[in-house]
């Protein structure tokens, strides 16, 4: 079976990492994902992956800045073949990439975030890192660019995991094929695996109905001394404060708790991490989050109100991130 599937890449990894208990349960989780019944334009994603051009084996692959870049020659007519394809694989959210001279200008400065983030870390080199909800994969990338040994994206969105797919066949094998992506949620994880020594979390918990579950999902997800990465949004106020808004924040129609750093610490501690620290909190900018050529939907600007972008358009705090950082005891 490995040698014919298209995942047989995935599945090799997993017996590599030693993740039996999930292994079996691939199979259906990879179909559950890219369902053509549930996901009607997964076809025409797949088929713009799979008309990209053979690229020419001279290429200079760069995983470790702020722009992901595969410095490859392509001659005119490819270079607009793959350029019209990736468009069809837009909204793109999460980047930059340059791949040839085609610069994908995503509509978060994702580098951004990760500038706030990897001098916190521990040092990835050797490590296995599961990101959860990981967009197309830039933070995934810049992971397997900062040496950790096993980066696995998990997003259950089929778009992002043709976009990932997209740049992989760019990079090819340049990150000695350490980076993968499964279509699936965090619940899809089995329970107590404890295999991971890093696992980040950006972006997800204030979707949750149940962020203490959440939590405790991640924690489960991690070897006992490994690392958690908690990126959510956040309000002003002290350890009691938690926020939730109405039917929709910023637009969003899936935002359910935003509490202060300070409350989110003590949540963390609740769940039975340790070492928690809040080593970064900003105010998201129109500079960071914005409409591009790459993603021309409404974007961060058209959510604020208009006269004062201290406040979402629907009167609320605008919106402000924090990064924390917590172990789970040996």
């Amino acid at each position: 079976m490995l040698s014919t599937d298209p995942h047989r890449a995935l599945y090799h990894a997993f017996v590599d990492q030693e993740l039996d208990p999930w292994l079996a349960l691939l199979p259906q989780q990879l179909a559950a994902g890219l369902d053509r019944k549930r996901f009607g334009d997964l076809p025409a994603w797949e088929k713009a992956v799979a008309k990209l051009p053979d690229l020419p084996s001279d290429r200079h692959v760069r995983l470790d800045q702020d722009i992901v870049t595969v410095d490859v020659a392509l001659d005119e007519a490819n270079r607009q073949r793959c350029e019209n394809l990736l468009k069809k694989l837009m909204p793109w959210r999460k980047g930059p990439y340059r791949l040839g001279d085609i610069t994908i200008d995503t509509e978060w400065r994702s580098d951004w975030k990760w500038q706030r983030l990897a001098p916190q870390l521990s040092p990835l080199r050797g490590r296995r890192v599961l990101d959860v909800g990981g967009g197309n994969g830039y933070h995934g990338w810049r992971m397997a660019g900062a040496g950790a040994d096993f980066v696995l994206v998990l997003d259950p969105s089929p778009r992002f995991y043709y976009q990932f797919q997209a740049i992989r066949h760019f990079v090819g094998n340049a990150d000695a094929g350490r980076t993968h992506f499964l279509p699936a949620g965090i619940e899809d994880v089995p329970e107590r695996l404890e295999a991971f020594d890093t696992v980040c979390s950006m972006g997800v918990l204030y979707h949750r109905p149940s962020p203490l579950d959440h939590l405790k999902q991640l924690r489960d997800a991690l070897r006992p001394g490994g690392e958690l990465v908690l990126e959510t949004l956040v309000v002003q106020g002290d350890d009691k404060t938690v926020f939730m808004p109405g039917e929709r924040y910023a637009a969003m129609g899936n935002v359910y708790f935003l509490p202060s750093s300070q409350a989110l610490s003590h949540w963390l501690q609740r769940c039975g991490f340790e070492r928690v620290r809040v080593v970064d909190e900003t105010d998201t900018t129109t500079d960071e989050q914005r409409a591009t050529d790459w993603m021309q939907f409404q974007s961060l600007a058209d959510f604020l109100d208009p006269d004062d972008h201290s406040l979402t358009r629907e009167g609320y705090p605008a919106p402000r991130r924090a990064i924390l950082i917590a172990e789970k005891p040996r």
